[in-house]
């Protein structure tokens, strides 16, 4: 396997189907996730804390990949984005240094 990274996506736990299909569309099977996430958007959106005034919640999920196939996965997650921005959908790539199994 060539080089690897790790992309950490959050998002309107909503969404939890439709970015495991993105997943499956690029043929990525491995994931890591988190139900219950609180966080707020550092440009525009509402909160989404999971409390009386702000009640929805995020989930989030770490994926290691090969380099080659983020393109793909980003392209999909932009189209989610760009149907519903206010959503909130946010996807970040890091390396990954080692791995062992």
């Amino acid at each position: 396997m060539g080089e690897l990274k790790m992309v950490f996506i959050t998002y309107n736990q909503a969404y939890h189907p439709l970015i495991l299909r993105a997943l499956r569309h690029n043929n990525l099977k491995g994931y890591s996730s988190w139900d219950q996430v609180q966080g707020r958007g550092s440009y525009d959106g509402e909160p989404h804390l999971g409390d009386h005034a702000w009640p929805v919640l995020n989930q989030a999920m770490a994926v290691v990949c090969p380099k080659e196939a983020i393109e793909g996965l980003f392209a999909d997650l932009r189209k989610l984005d760009n149907d519903a921005p206010e959503q909130g959908l946010r996807a970040f790539v890091m390396p990954v240094e080692q791995t062992f199994r």
